[in-house]
């Protein structure tokens, strides 16, 4: 299916604001690290079937590598010191995904309703 750039970025700022990819009118999440079953807006649902957020999971690690990776080479650049460079690296590997959580989620219900839709409520999968 062809997506117009439009939408692929409203869909993806929808997603950076943690909001559903499909209306954008409702948060994803319900509390911190607890997607919504469904959107309280427009019905699509987030929560599918089981190992559907494998791929928001594996989005999280490749993400996390990439900033462990980037920190890494400027740690290079700017420190000298091998165990405050370690110590720097440990902290953003610990952190990172932690605060990438959510964005990881959305990112890829975003990407799941570019593709192929949202299934709503009450809709045959």
């Amino acid at each position: 299916m062809k997506r117009d750039p439009r939408t692929i970025l409203l869909t993806l700022q929808r997603c950076l604001k943690l909001q559903c990819p499909a209306c954008g009118r409702a948060p994803a999440f319900e509390r911190p690290f607890h997607v919504k079953a469904q959107c309280t807006a427009c019905l699509v649902i987030f929560k599918r079937e089981e190992g559907f957020f494998v791929g928001a999971i594996m989005a999280n690690v490749v993400a996390t590598e990439a900033v462990i990776m980037l920190a890494y080479f400027v740690c290079l650049l700017l420190i000298s010191n091998e165990q405050t460079m370690l110590t720097i690296l440990f902290i953003v590997g610990a952190t990172f995904p932690l605060l990438f959580y959510h964005h990881s989620w959305t990112l890829w219900l975003g990407m799941d309703h570019l593709i192929e839709g949202l299934p709503q409520k009450g809709s045959r999968q």
